[in-house]
């Protein structure tokens, strides 16, 4: 699907001392280390991932 939106995801902090299973939404989205960055097309699941870890990536857009 050429049309559909994408967002790059780019872990910030650490997980280690934040609560059970934001590590294990960090590694579904991709990350694992510090300043890796992953593309993933923005759908509604992808979205309620960020927002559990909103502290600890930053989101940009892409066209």
């Amino acid at each position: 699907m050429p049309d559909s939106k994408r967002v790059r995801v780019t872990q910030i902090a650490s997980p280690a001392g934040r609560k059970p299973g934001q590590r294990e939404t960090l590694i579904g989205l991709g990350l694992n280390k510090i300043r890796r960055s992953r593309e993933l097309e923005d759908t509604p699941s992808i979205r309620g991932m960020i927002r559990t870890v909103a502290h600890l990536v930053k989101v940009e857009e892409l066209t």
